[in-house]
């Protein structure tokens, strides 16, 4: 197959040294498998249908469950965003994506674990939380269910925002508290205020404008088709391929 996709060699030397390492029996081709793995999330595949090229499909499926657990494609995304830290600014927004019927069940996993999934106005969503540098690339991701208030993840993502000057989020983000702990963290918030709002905020408009960049981001990130539908019941899961997406499309 002509369209298949196939990292390369620089990519490779990248990515290695956010690998587990071998215990045992040494892996199969790590480049081999990886790629099918992204192969399959990008184009929102069954495991079963992995092309033949990239192996059995049961070794692609191990090694992306198996990883998944162990917060391996997280640390890949955080270890390539620290590479070219944000010194200027950083954004902050969210959006929703869809839930597929396979991951719908709103029972609790075992040990009280939510499947973060919640019914809103357009159906089951989940709404991902997600931090990016000025030039909409991300840095963290957080996801709730997604009638849970944009609040929710700004107070998860604030303690750990990027050392930058400016934070630039939409009106949803217009509240007190936010902004306190924004200036308590020497970072300076351009959030136009609320209508609701008896006095009115004063915000720079042109900084203001370059907020389209992380609704570009979120729109890439969705021409994976595991991420537009979430067809994963586990949380866990589903964030590590929000990851993987976020680390090849905008840091690899």
């Amino acid at each position: 197959m002509s369209n298949l996709f196939w990292l390369t060699d620089a990519q490779m030397a990248r990515l290695r040294p956010f690998f587990p390492k071998s215990h045992g029996k040494p892996r199969v081709d790590d480049r081999r498998v990886l790629s099918g793995i992204i192969f399959i999330n990008r184009n929102g595949l069954r495991w079963c249908d992995a092309p033949k090229e990239y192996g059995p499909h049961k070794t692609l499926y191990n090694r992306w469950k198996r990883w998944s657990e162990r917060g391996v494609f997280a640390r890949i995304l955080a270890g390539l965003a620290a590479e070219e830290p944000e010194e200027k600014t950083a954004m902050i927004d969210a959006t929703y994506l869809k839930t597929h019927r396979t991951a719908t069940s709103l029972r609790g996993e075992k040990g009280g674990r939510g499947r973060l999934i919640g019914r809103t106005k357009g159906g089951m969503n989940t709404k991902l939380h997600a931090v990016t540098d000025s030039q909409g690339r991300p840095i963290q991701f957080f996801i709730t269910a997604g009638q849970v208030s944009d609040y929710v993840g700004a107070r998860a993502l604030c303690g750990s925002l990027p050392a930058v000057e400016w934070l630039i989020a939409d009106r949803g983000y217009d509240a007190d508290w936010f902004r306190e702990a924004l200036q308590d963290k020497g970072i300076r918030p351009c959030i136009p205020g609320r209508k609701s709002r008896g006095k009115a905020v004063r915000n720079d408009k042109r900084r203001y404008k370059r907020r389209n960049r992380i609704e570009i981001m979120f729109g890439r990130l969705k021409d994976w088709r595991r991420i537009a539908t979430r067809y994963d019941r586990c949380p866990k899961v589903f964030m590590s391929a929000i990851a993987l997406a976020a680390a090849v499309i905008f840091w690899l």
